[in-house]
């Protein structure tokens, strides 16, 4: 780079000895040489994942078969698939805040009612596998159906600008879920 460049054309003796230009070439070399080798070009260090393996490996218990995502337009998946997230992030956080409270099995006999209909749920036989009186399961459903509308608001409200479209965009999810599963 020394020969092929105009270094020595600027090599004047009345500015300094001619080891000092080259020192500084050399040190100003190294410091370019460092800096292009940590550029980041395009993205830097960023890991682009392909669409098909995120939706084949995107965690849901509703699951957008082969048929459907071929025939589904793009933004219908999109929609299903946030929907489905939204929904199952509101219910980690119940299992993780019932765990905490030492509540984990109930909530895992349990958190199958939470979008029943209530006379799809069956109270005796959840009472039977509890422990618990029937009255206590009705109690500890109705207490885990509130918590979760609360907990699926808030995932909901993070999503939106306003908090006056969180009551909107729920109607919508449950819209999205329903055309999802049907």
């Amino acid at each position: 780079m020394v020969l092929e460049g105009n270094l020595l054309k600027h090599a004047d003796p009345s500015r300094g000895r001619f080891r000092s230009l080259l020192l500084k070439a050399l040190q100003d070399f190294l410091v370019d040489d460092t800096i292009r080798k940590r550029a980041r070009k395009r993205g830097g260090n960023i890991k682009f994942v392909a669409w098909d393996e995120w939706m084949a490996e995107a965690p849901s218990n509703l699951a957008v078969t082969t048929q459907e995502a071929e025939t589904w337009p793009p933004e219908k998946i999109f929609d299903v698939r946030w929907a489905a997230t939204t929904v199952e992030h509101a219910l980690r956080r119940l299992g993780e805040e019932c765990e905490a409270r030492g509540r984990r099995r109930v909530f895992d006999v349990l958190s199958d009612c939470l979008a029943a209909e209530r006379e799809d749920v069956s109270y005796p036989k959840l009472s039977k596998t509890l422990g618990v009186p029937e009255t206590a399961v009705k109690r500890l459903v109705h207490q885990l159906r509130q918590r979760y509308r609360t907990l699926l608001r808030e995932e909901v409200a993070q999503t939106v600008e306003k908090p006056e479209d969180v009551d909107e965009e729920v109607r919508y999810l449950c819209a999205v879920l329903a055309t999802g599963a049907a």
